[in-house]
C-alpha cells in the first residue's frame, strides 16, 4: 500500500502528491476617508440635498424681493427688466426722452453679472468632477460663505429689510447692492451643481421647465405608485414654497442680517450632508 505523504507550505498543500494552491483570503475592506471623498455620489440618492437646494432658493429669494423686488436666483426677470430699460430710453418724442438707468434696473444688472460669476465657478467643478463628493461640498460650502458675506454686508448698509412699494426699494447703497451680489452669485453655484447632477430637480432654481414637465408626466394621476419623475418635482416645488415662507417669516421677526446669518448655517448643514449620499454604482 503506496504511503500518502501530507506536507503544509505557506502557499499550498500537497496531498498525495497532487499539487492544490490555497484560496488567498481577502483582505478587510479599509475605509478611506480621501477615496470616499473623490468617489461619486449617486444623483439618484441626492434628493435630500437636492430638496434642501429647492428650499434655499425660495429662502433666498424672498430676502432679496422683500426689500428691492428683485429675484436673486430668477434671471429670465432680470434680464427682460433691462431690455426694458433700454426700450425706455426711446419713449417720448425727441428732446423729451429721460436716459435715466433706474435703481430697479442698476440691481436687477447686479443680480444678473453676479448669478453668472457663480454659475461660471461651475467649470472648475467640471474639471474636478461635477459629481465627485468633494467637489459638492466644496460648492456647497462656497455657497454658505457667499451667504454669510451678504449677511454681513447688509447688515453693516444698515438699511431696512422690507419695502412697502416697489418703486421705493429699502437697499439703495453700495453696501446693499454688494448683497445683492453676493446672493445672487450663491444660486448661480447652487444652478450650476444642481444642473450638472442631471436629476429631476433640474437646476433647483428655475422651476418653469420642472411645472411644464410635472403637468404634462404620463403617470400624473397614477396615485397608487411611487413615480419618481412626478413625485421629485413635487418635493421640488414643495420645497422652494416653504423656503420662501419661512424665509419671510424670518425675515419680518430678525431683518435681513438675521436670515442671512441662518441661511448660511443651514448650507454649511447642507454641505456636510453630500458627506452621507451613498457612492455611485459602478458598472
Amino acid at each position: 500500500m503506496a504511503e500518502i505523504g501530507l506536507q503544509k507550505s505557506d502557499t499550498f498543500t500537497t496531498v498525495g502528491g497532487d499539487p492544490e494552491v490555497a484560496a488567498p483570503k481577502a483582505a478587510p475592506a479599509r475605509f478611506s476617508f480621501w477615496s470616499h471623498l473623490n468617489e461619486d455620489v449617486d444623483p439618484d440618492a441626492s434628493t435630500g440635498p437636492l430638496a434642501a437646494y429647492c428650499l434655499m432658493t425660495g429662502y433666498i429669494d424672498v430676502i432679496s424681493f422683500s426689500a428691492i423686488f428683485v429675484w436673486c436666483g430668477f434671471q429670465t426677470g432680470n434680464f427682460a427688466q433691462l431690455g426694458l430699460a433700454i426700450a425706455r430710453l426711446f419713449d417720448g418724442s425727441h428732446g423729451h426722452r429721460s436716459s435715466a438707468f433706474h435703481i430697479a434696473d442698476k440691481q436687477a444688472l447686479t443680480s444678473l453679472l453676479s448669478f453668472n460669476a457663480g454659475a461660471f465657478v461651475g467649470r472648475l467643478g467640471d474639471k474636478m468632477g461635477a459629481h465627485k463628493r468633494i467637489w459638492l461640498i466644496f460648492a456647497t460650502f462656497l455657497q454658505a460663505l457667499l451667504t454669510m458675506a451678504a449677511a454681513v454686508t447688509i447688515y453693516k448698509s444698515g438699511q431696512p429689510s422690507v419695502a412697502d412699494e416697489r418703486a421705493f426699494p429699502t437697499w439703495t447703497n453700495t453696501l446693499s447692492f454688494a448683497c445683492v451680489a453676493f446672493m445672487s452669485a450663491s444660486l448661480g453655484v447652487q444652478g450650476i451643481v444642481g444642473k450638472r447632477l442631471n436629476t429631476q430637480f433640474t437646476t433647483t432654481i428655475v422651476l418653469t421647465t420642472v411645472w411644464v414637465e410635472l403637468v404634462c408626466d404620463p403617470k400624473l394621476f397614477n396615485l397608487k405608485h411611487k413615480v419618481k419623475t412626478r413625485d421629485h418635482k413635487l418635493i421640488a416645488a414643495s420645497a422652494l414654497f416653504f423656503g420662501a415662507f419661512i424665509g419671510r417669516a424670518i425675515v419680518g421677526a430678525i431683518g435681513a442680517p438675521g436670515a442671512l446669518g441662518i441661511g448660511c448655517g443651514f448650507r454649511v448643514l447642507i454641505s456636510l450632508s453630500w458627506f452621507f449620499v451613498p457612492n455611485k454604482k459602478k458598472n
